[in-house]
């Protein structure tokens, strides 16, 4: 690490959980955001400012005006630019030394497969159950840890689905894919500007203790933000011993 790396990074060095090392891991991860939407701003705004070595960003869709609101990694000159792209641009005015790879395609199948592969720690920042239980099911596969948020009105939901302890739940075991699931959509249905940021914020911090491999994770709980009331309530996740993703690993 550098003097511009120490000086850059000196409030994480300070805290005697991160340190040096921490921060040197940090440096090291490569993180994989799906979703370059309300929940991946922040967090790829929080991941890169903290030093993150590669950020590879994944969404299909172009910038906006309607994103703007809470969208806080775009700017008004973005309007009809690729996302992925609109925030590699302004994660560069931030953080130089980030690798930020943007990619602006609809993943599936091995595509997921192979972008889950590469990374050290996945966030779901999708929009929609297809994309969260195709990343579910990679994450499961390659045994990665996944950190999943959702916000929609006022009510937001984070988890850590970490499948390198044994007894920990996926994603299906929470959400079976029954076909039964609605998407909410944020521009059906709207959404608190504040919310994802606090969601996605949170889903940066989850990442970052992954990657230092500090604290307790939210592996095993879901956490639940009526943010209209600002009330949280936890509730423990078990694993489903018959989920046809995770049952026979």
């Amino acid at each position: 690490m550098n003097d511009d790396q120490l000086l850059r990074y000196s409030r994480h060095i300070l805290l005697p959980e991160i340190g040096i090392d921490g921060q040197e891991k940090i440096t090291r991860s490569h993180v994989l955001i799906v979703g370059a939407g309300g929940l991946g701003s922040p967090a790829a705004l929080y991941l890169a400012s903290a030093g993150v070595g590669t950020l590879t960003i994944c969404d299909g869709d172009v910038v906006d005006l309607t994103n703007l609101q809470r969208q806080i990694v775009h700017r008004s000159e973005a309007i009809g630019t690729p996302k992925a792209v609109s925030a590699q641009r302004t994660l560069a005015g931030i953080n130089r030394e980030v690798t930020v790879r943007a990619i602006g395609e609809r993943l599936s199948g091995a595509r997921f497969d192979e972008l889950v592969c590469e990374a050290d720690v996945v966030l779901d920042c999708s929009d929609n159950f297809a994309t969260r239980h195709a990343l579910n099911r990679a994450c499961v596969t390659a045994g990665k840890p996944l950190v999943s948020g959702a916000g929609v009105r006022f009510d937001g939901q984070i988890a850590v689905f970490d499948r390198r302890q044994p007894d920990a739940p996926c994603y299906h075991c929470l959400f079976p894919e029954t076909g039964d699931n609605e998407d909410m959509r944020c521009a059906v249905m709207g959404v608190f500007a504040p919310l994802v940021g606090i969601i996605g914020s949170m889903q940066a911090a989850e990442a970052l203790k992954l990657i230092a491999e500090i604290g307790d994770s939210l592996n095993g709980r879901l956490l639940l933000l009526d943010a209209l009331a600002m009330d949280w309530r936890s509730v423990r996740l078990k694993r489903d011993p018959a989920c046809p993703v995770c049952g026979n690993i």
